[in-house]
């Protein structure tokens, strides 16, 4: 049995407020990571403020996958999940 990653991340996202979480917190997690990564290279970005927007992210997927009933399909397990089979083929 192949796994498909896509076909797997679409089925663990299916509830409106999960979705809608991911929403908001897909650009506070890409802003957070911004601010780290260009605060280590001496760009003046406050690290604090990175990381509490990085934080507030990963909060609003796990509220988000708290209320599907799938908090152990976060895209994260998937993606493990999908390189083990990968892997093993």
């Amino acid at each position: 049995m192949k796994f498909n990653l896509l076909k797997a991340i679409k089925n663990t996202h299916r509830h409106p407020i999960n979705i809608m979480l991911h929403c908001i917190g897909l650009p506070l997690y890409i802003i957070g990571i911004y601010i780290i990564i260009f605060y280590f290279m001496d760009q003046n970005k406050p690290l604090l403020d990175g990381i509490i927007l990085w934080v507030s992210a990963i909060s609003l997927f796990i509220i988000g996958h708290i209320i599907e009933g799938n908090l152990r399909a976060m895209t994260l397990v998937v993606i493990y999940k999908y390189l083990r089979s990968f892997l093993r083929n």
